[in-house]
């Protein structure tokens, strides 16, 4: 085996992966001796025990970790070192919002204090968007510095709470994040040069979160809780932007979940009148699960799709993403409707009897 195949991508997904393991099991421990558990109740915990929160630390811990060891390959020239602080920092962040969220249960306007620092810590990083691909051909040179840190501001804000407000099911957030940070993996091999320090970055998220989803699968024995739900939808955003500005391939990665989150605002904004961070169980994922899916179908469903649309967006140019976003969108309100329709007929069913 090629001696570089094995510094810049096995060691550091395979390393990552078992440090995740170790402290996942570590985190775990202090979680249930701190009391810092989700109790389940009957709104929309649908978890029978009590489990573990704080799983996010795992992850994040892991990710640092493998930053300071591969930092200087990770450094290849476009990927500044004030980006790792940013990631740093930002994580650290949503870490202690998450943990002070998990124990304390914040109200939603002291939540979004955590994720606005993140992405604060980003935009002081230097880290922008230079340019977007145009559909019509070449690109949109994007030379205003302004109009980028809005860009990165709503992009990296929008993944957070897609990944947070999509963290409902077992295994659900983290697995999606497996699967998009590996699809990534793959955009950067395309995209960039070869042993790029964005495919590292790619692999040790990979690892450090599938460490993780070995104990967060269904059943589930410890949650990501709120710094981790977070902070995973920070690094996707983060990754998009380095390698490249692959936000096109990140919104077919994401896509049915942002297409949920999208639809959940809207109707609790102005269908519901009421605010749209109170939390329900009308997400896609809990409506499949009303219509006699199981835990383990639904994320084997949602994981199937991330990873169809993800990967088309390795064989496609800048129309076809734009085709395939469009099929994704028909696709979403196709699986919508029939859950609608079936759950209906269910309710029907029940009352009738």
């Amino acid at each position: 085996m090629d001696s570089t195949i094995l510094i810049h991508y096995i060691l550091p997904f395979i390393g990552a992966l078992g440090i995740s393991i170790i402290l996942t099991i570590l985190i775990r421990a202090i979680a249930i001796k701190l009391n810092i558990i989700d109790k389940p109740d009957n709104g929309r915990k649908i978890h029978k025990l009590p489990i573990p929160l704080l799983g996010g630390f795992a992850i994040y811990l892991t990710t640092l970790i493998f930053l300071v060891i591969y930092q200087d390959i990770i450094l290849d020239g476009r990927i500044k070192a004030s980006y790792l602080i940013a990631i740093a920092l930002g994580g650290l962040f949503l870490m202690i919002g998450g943990y002070l969220d998990d124990k304390y249960a914040l109200k939603p306007i002291y939540q979004i204090i955590w994720p606005l620092l993140a992405v604060i810590s980003v935009l002081l990083s230097g880290m922008e968007i230079s340019y977007i691909t145009n559909p019509l051909g070449g690109v949109i040179n994007i030379s205003s510095p302004i109009i980028s840190l809005i860009i990165i501001f709503f992009w990296l804000l929008g993944m957070i709470y897609t990944t947070k407000f999509l963290d409902g099911l077992d295994g659900l957030v983290s697995g999606v994040t497996v699967i998009g940070s590996i699809i990534l993996f793959c955009v950067s091999l395309f995209w960039d040069v070869d042993q790029s320090g964005t495919s590292v970055l790619c692999l040790i998220l990979a690892g450090s979160t599938l460490g993780f989803l070995l104990f967060n699968f269904y059943p589930a024995r410890i949650f990501l809780g709120e710094g981790g739900s977070t902070f995973l939808g920070f690094m996707l955003g983060v990754l998009a932007i380095i390698s490249g500005a692959k936000i096109a391939t990140a919104l077919l990665i994401m896509g049915i979940p942002i297409l949920d989150v999208v639809w959940v605002i809207i109707r609790r904004l102005f269908n519901e009148r009421h605010s749209a961070f109170l939390g329900d169980k009308k997400h896609l994922h809990f409506r499949l699960l009303d219509i006699g899916l199981n835990q383990r179908q639904v994320v084997l469903l949602l994981y199937l799709l991330t990873l169809i649309f993800g990967s088309i967006a390795l064989f496609q140019d800048t129309i076809g993403k734009i085709v395939a976003f469009i099929v994704l969108i028909i696709v979403m309100l196709a699986l919508a409707s029939f859950v609608v329709i079936r759950y209906k007929k269910i309710y029907e069913k029940v009352s009738n009897n």
